[in-house]
């Protein structure tokens, strides 16, 4: 990846510090910026609290009800976004730089004084509910819901981040209050800039954009613990196809052999039809349109999971290739050839990931989270091309545990 580089500056500004990649050569500004918690800071009985809350944040705020938000921010050509996760909520926005000002003004607003009105509430709370019912209806969706309990049972990483039917017509303003009082914060805040904004300019919008949160952290979550090996696990739902979600215990993000097990990870099902995965349960017995494995960071660690549908009658055999696949790759490692094919788009597809203000901020933010140094980025390339097939095949076997596979089926699956 010659020549790439990204220079990244760390501003700070009152008691708040972000990361900018400065970059005048479109007067656009991007900022993003996490708290931790997320869904996870929800009680019992009140999931959906924290997403339902952060969704409506911009349906109104101090004396803008919800249309005259949506003219004042169509007027000055602003994207502003908020949205609760699994265990994290983010905000952020794109705007014009000469808009910039309305842009920290509205997004301030937004958090510090959210109306959330009636009808808007009453729109939110109906919409997710929906989602909610619709998501039991389909085998992914049972699936998903089904999964969380079953690999970390009785873990607040584990409610469904978007409520339920039991939860969701209980949520009422107060409730959406708590749930932004838990989250919205001065502690705990990552903040990262990109585009056509100077460091002196940052270091003043930190504190007109944040000082007026309360102080302190939103509560802590508990750390994550080992997933549970639940075996095989089968969810009943009538329908023509099986939708399954594998997993199995993965690395600490801050693990020396992250980045080889990523390169491992593609290899065996993350690469699209140059994966092991695809090319043995797709192209050569046409099990599946596709099927994809990798790690889910939550809290600091890297989950090993991955998906694949197919038809109840085939379902067996998919499995029964996918834990074969496991087992190769966990005894012999990727060949020469993989490593390098691995290598060279992880290379060379690292400046596509920062093609614009947005994703270089929505990036920034990602290094953050996990941890990463400012010149972790200049230097993967090199850390990358260090590896050898030695390196990845102790990785591979160190990682992938065949017997410690466990497998949830929604569905009719015949066989299992």
């Amino acid at each position: 990846m010659t020549g790439f580089s990204l220079p990244i500056q760390a501003v700070s500004g009152g008691d708040f510090t972000a990361w900018l990649v400065e970059d005048h050569s479109v007067p656009v500004v991007s900022l993003s910026w996490s708290w931790p918690g997320g869904a996870a800071l929800d009680p019992p009985g009140v999931e959906g609290a924290t997403s339902l809350a952060m969704g409506l944040l911009t349906s109104g705020a101090g004396d803008l009800p919800e249309t005259a938000m949506a003219e004042a921010l169509r007027d000055a050509a602003i994207s502003l976004n908020f949205n609760g996760g699994r265990d994290e909520s983010q905000g952020g926005f794109r705007c014009l730089t000469n808009a910039l000002p309305e842009a920290v003004r509205l997004a301030r607003l937004c958090m510090t004084a959210p109306r959330l009105d009636a009808q808007p509430l009453e729109r939110g709370r109906a919409r997710a509910l929906t989602q909610a019912r619709a998501a039991l209806e389909t085998p992914r969706g049972r699936a998903s819901r089904a999964f969380w309990p079953a690999a970390f049972p009785g873990h607040p990483i584990a409610r469904p981040t978007g409520g339920t039917e039991e939860s969701l017509p209980g949520l009422d303003a107060a409730a959406l209050r708590a749930a932004l009082a838990r989250q919205l914060r001065q502690g705990g805040l990552l903040v990262t800039a990109a585009g056509a904004i100077t460091p002196g300019q940052l270091a003043a919008l930190l504190p007109e954009l944040f000082g007026a949160l309360p102080a302190g952290d939103p509560p802590g979550v508990p750390p994550l613990p080992m997933i549970a090996d639940f075996g095989l696990k089968i969810v009943p739902i009538e329908a023509p196809q099986s939708f399954a979600i594998f997993t199995q215990q993965g690395l600490l993000v801050a693990d020396p052999d992250w980045e080889a097990a990523q390169v491992v990870l593609r290899i065996l099902g993350g690469g699209g039809f140059s994966s092991r995965l695809m090319e043995e349960i797709r192209t050569k017995r046409g099990l599946t349109y596709g099927i994809y494995t990798g790690f889910e960071t939550l809290l600091g660690q890297g989950v090993v999971l991955g998906t694949v549908a197919t038809e109840n009658a085939r379902m067996a055999e998919t499995i029964s290739v996918l834990r074969q696949e496991w087992v190769r790759m966990a005894a012999g490692g990727p060949t020469a050839e993989e490593l390098a094919d691995a290598v060279a788009f992880l290379t060379g597809n690292q400046p596509l990931q920062f093609t614009d203000s947005l994703r270089i901020a929505s990036g920034l933010l990602a290094l953050r989270r996990n941890g990463r140094s400012m010149d972790w980025l200049d230097r993967r390339p090199e850390r990358l091309a260090a590896l050898i097939p030695a390196d990845t095949s102790r990785v591979a076997a160190r990682l992938l545990h065949p017997q410690a596979l466990s497998v949830l089926v929604a569905g009719q699956p015949v066989g299992l």
